[in-house]
This record gives C-alpha cells, sequence and structure tokens, in this order.
C-alpha cells in the first residue's frame, strides 16, 4: 500500500500563531480528517527567520484515494475556517507521494 502525503506550506504574511496550528489546527485536521484516512499531522517550523516559508505541515494519509476523499469531504470547511485564526499568509498545498 502506497501512503499519501498532503505538504501545506505558509508563506509570507504578517501574523502566525505557531501554538494554534500545534495544539488546535493539526487536532481540528485530525478530527475532520481520521475517519477518511488521515494517520498523521506534523508541523514544521524553519530556524531562518527570514525563510519564505512559516510553516510546512505534514499529513500523511493511508493513500492518495483518502487523502482525495478527505479534501472532498465536508469536514474540509471547518480545516479551512480555521486558518485565519492563526495567519493571514499564503497557503499553498502539495500532493505526493513514493516513488
Amino acid at each position: 500500500m502506497t501512503h499519501a502525503t498532503l505538504i501545506v506550506t505558509c508563506s509570507g504574511g504578517t501574523y502566525f500563531d505557531r501554538d494554534h496550528y500545534v495544539d488546535v489546527h493539526l487536532p481540528l485536521a485530525l478530527a475532520c480528517w481520521q475517519r477518511h484516512g488521515l494517520e498523521s499531522a506534523s508541523a514544521f517550523f524553519p530556524r531562518d527567520a527570514n525563510a519564505a516559508d512559516v510553516s510546512v505541515g505534514i499529513y500523511r494519509f493511508r493513500d492518495e484515494n483518502a487523502l482525495h476523499a478527505a479534501l472532498a469531504s465536508a469536514e474540509t470547511e471547518a480545516v479551512t475556517a480555521d486558518v485565519p485564526r492563526f495567519t493571514d499568509a499564503t497557503v499553498s498545498r502539495i500532493v505526493g507521494t513514493p516513488l
């Protein structure tokens, strides 16, 4: 079985609340998407304060079908609605699967 990864970057913006992202947003994503196949969610932050990206979220799904089912689900609205609570940065999503 091939896992699929959703990589979410936040770039720029005037604020980013790391605590909210880690303590509220990641658990929210897990609660919303776990039934669709989300297995884990992690946050990474650059060491360089001048880096273009202010955060990288790694969401690991059972497989690519599970990832797409989660993104298409009604629960995605709650995950998306939470974003302005921790940042005004530009959010980009990349789907990755092992080669």
